[in-house]
């Protein structure tokens, strides 16, 4: 049975920058209000052309590079996204065809804990087809929410990131967590567009096609259901939270992380933040955050990493990695 490793990593953000003065305008409010409120100073946007297809292709061709491979050494493309390229196909189908990927894909939706619910995926797949899995978090959320909310508005960012997961004989992963509690699917939610509500002329009238955020909701539920997936994984890795070199939590509102790090004992300095300049990039945030953090030096060989998320659902995951696995002396 082989193990998994991280290999590759790579990330792809709009050239379109989006100030909280620019949205401060355009919401009549103050712009040293919306940072203090959210921890945001701008945000991606995508241009005309641009779709969350296309952020994932160049992410994915980033993360390849950086691994030293090529789409035909994919065996299996896994896409998190909740703002799919179209309703059908899926839009690995997209990204897969773009990059030439030789392999199977598929996609997946968890909202902002997509690419948590991607990387265990990812993992049992490795246990059962030990060859080498791209997994892209991808999401333009710019574009599925209504332009006239203030509260999603000031939030949002569109992002790509991108991981090449390949075999070997030592494990990166000592423990992960996964889980949902269906009864919240009020936190976050475009109502029309599916079975429930197939889209019409009047429902597009009344904007029931754009995302819409019950912002206390999700804030309650994101801080309890994030510490109590930690302390799990924690648990199941057999490490205690005073052993781990970094965290990386969905990047979403930094109340939010910041809560959450208090909650569960987490070192604020050895939280990593980026949101201050992409704003929430939903399944993209993660990866994104990695791809950065490693290129900062904040993660070194033999540390004990925790990436963690939440979303829409609601929906949770976390997992505890040793970077670069285990060394044969602690082996």
């Amino acid at each position: 049975m082989q193990h998994m490793q991280i290999t590759g990593w790579g990330k792809a953000v709009p050239d379109r920058v989006v100030t909280n003065a620019e949205l401060a305008e355009k919401f009549d409010i103050d712009e040293e209000w919306i940072e203090s409120r959210c921890g945001i100073r701008e945000r991606r946007w995508v241009r005309d052309g641009e779709t969350t297809a296309s952020l994932a292709v160049d992410a994915g061709r980033a993360a390849l590079e950086h691994a030293g491979l090529t789409a035909d050494d994919i065996a299996h493309l896994v896409v998190a996204t909740a703002t799919p390229e179209q309703p059908s196909p899926a839009t690995s189908a997209f990204v897969q065809h773009e990059l030439g990927v030789a392999g199977s894909a598929h996609d997946v939706n968890a909202e902002c804990s997509g690419f948590m619910y991607g990387l265990v995926h990812a993992y049992a797949l490795m246990r059962v087809d030990p060859r080498p899995i791209l997994l892209i978090g991808t999401d333009t959320h710019s574009l599925t929410a209504n332009p006239e909310d203030r509260d999603l508005g000031i939030l949002v960012g569109d992002g790509a990131g991108a991981v090449v997961l390949t075999p070997g004989e030592s494990d990166w992963v000592l423990g992960w967590d996964l889980g949902a509690e269906g009864r919240w699917t009020s936190s976050l939610q475009a109502v029309c567009g599916g079975s429930r509500m197939p889209p019409s002329k009047e429902a597009i009238d009344e904007g029931l096609h754009y995302a819409k955020i019950n912002g206390n909701e999700i804030y309650l539920n994101a801080v309890r259901l994030s510490v109590a997936t930690a302390r799990r994984t924690l648990d199941n890795a057999g490490v205690e939270v005073e052993d781990l070199a970094l965290v990386i939590p969905h990047q979403a509102n930094i109340r939010i992380i910041n809560s959450i790090a208090s909650h569960a004992g987490l070192d604020p300095d050895r939280v990593f933040t980026n949101l201050e300049r992409y704003g929430n990039t939903a399944s993209a945030s993660i990866p994104i955050a990695l791809d950065e953090a490693v290129g900062e030096g904040r993660i070194q060989q033999g540390d004990l990493i925790m990436l963690m998320g939440f979303g829409a659902g609601m929906t949770w995951g976390s997992m505890v990695l040793r970077w670069g696995g285990e060394s044969k002396e602690a082996a």
